[in-house]
């Protein structure tokens, strides 16, 4: 019986969503920009990466190809001749260009309905909620509350926050409430319990998720973020191909935060770990636990959240070119039935102004031993690679999207 990988690039856009300009992102185009930075020499980093983009197993499989699809454009150091597999290109219906939409769009439920949201305005949150939350947290308040890039609020506040004892509140343009904290002055397990406690006022909000962001160091020149970070967030309002394929008894493998965006729902095996190549190891190791029919989600987090958030595209294309550089691994550990699916869930294009997501098309690539090479088209729906999973694993379809195979 075949099993299926899916390695989700978190945040790998490829430009030309029809409604990028109702969020603010016509002409953001994540991939075709990192490309153009690595060929102007403003992806160079020194002593670690230079000159263009080369992504030659990811382009083997279709990336340039599914990127003129998109944009009418080949990327450069890319090119338009897949090697193998099938390519295409999957198109967003959710409302929100966040992570649980695009996430749970891909298992097959795409969001209907519209995300709660803060207002870019000081404070962010209203008066009454941080007064609920101080009371049922027994906390005496909260620092920042507001808008604000998840390294930058810790190196403003991190030092108060250890002095004060107070924690970080603050937010940005998606559904989300974070809480940063230091691990060992605040402790972990209580600001897990804080965000358990926030979440209770947010989710009546329809407020996708609240984030403990710990962090470690003694002062601004040291503080960094941890591999600690726990999503409390919304269940999905349907059962997705994950629910599905557990009720079928098949094992459901998530690495990184794939089982916090899906509340733990069908989830069997849930792995963390902490940066790009270690989860590209944790993969590794799934595949030589994983039984017949099953799945393995592994979310590559990286790309988002230290060089699309942080507007690095040099750092981007060396993260992509490392994982590029390690497909051929993945694709040796295959079985001849086996079925690896790449995608993203949404763009963060690190040249565009700002520091949140892009409305973008995400590539779809399909790879498998036993699949002639070919082109997918443009797919409507995100929906769409949860039901080709659901096909090639041999389970029934869901509502909301159609096989590619």
């Amino acid at each position: 019986m075949p099993r299926a990988i899916l390695c989700l690039l978190d945040s790998f856009g490829i430009g030309g969503a029809p409604d990028a300009a109702d969020f603010g992102d016509a002409g953001a185009d994540t991939l075709g920009h990192i490309a153009q930075a690595c060929a102007d020499g403003r992806g160079d980093i020194e002593g670690t990466r230079k000159g263009m983009l080369y992504l030659p197993n990811l382009d083997g499989l279709g990336l340039g190809a599914a990127a003129e699809l998109s944009t009418g454009t080949v990327p450069p150091g890319l090119s338009n001749t897949p090697l193998g597999g099938r390519w295409g290109v999957g198109r967003e219906v959710s409302i929100g260009k966040d992570t649980p939409s695009g996430h749970w769009e891909i298992a097959g439920v795409p969001v209907p309905f519209a995300w709660g949201y803060f207002p870019n305005e000081n404070p962010a949150f209203p008066l009454e909620l941080l007064e609920k939350i101080y009371e049922a947290a027994g906390i005496e308040g909260s620092l920042a509350n507001t808008h604000a890039s998840g390294t930058q609020v810790i190196e403003d506040f991190g030092e108060e926050s250890i002095r004060t004892g107070k924690p970080i509140f603050y937010t940005s343009v998606d559904s989300v409430f974070q809480i940063a904290a230091h691990e060992d002055h605040f402790g972990l397990e209580n600001l897990y319990a804080l965000c358990e406690t926030v979440f209770r006022f947010t989710a009546p909000l329809r407020v996708g998720r609240v984030i403990a962001r710990p962090f470690l160091g003694e002062d601004v020149k040291n503080f960094k973020r941890t591999g600690n970070r726990r999503d409390f967030a919304i269940d999905p309002p349907e059962d997705t191909v994950l629910d599905r394929l557990k009720s079928a008894d098949r094992q459901v493998y998530a690495i990184g935060k794939v089982s916090d965006i899906y509340a733990t729902r069908g989830i069997t095996h849930k792995i963390k770990a902490s940066g790009n190549m270690v989860l590209f190891d944790r993969t590794l190791e799934a595949m030589d636990m994983a039984t017949d029919g099953a799945l393995i989600f592994t979310n590559f987090v990286d790309f988002d959240t230290e060089f699309g958030h942080r507007r690095d595209p040099g750092g981007y294309a060396d993260a992509l070119e490392q994982f590029d550089r390690r497909l051929p691994e993945l694709i040796a550990k295959l079985r001849d039935d086996d079925l690896l699916v790449v995608t993203a869930d949404h763009g963060n294009d690190p040249t565009w102004p700002g520091t949140d997501h892009t409305r973008e098309q995400v590539p779809i690539l399909l790879f498998s031993r036993s699949l002639d090479k070919g082109s997918i088209g443009l797919r409507p729906v995100l929906s769409d690679i949860g039901e080709t999973i659901a096909h090639w694993l041999g389970i029934a379809p869901g509502k909301h999207g159609t096989s590619a195979l």
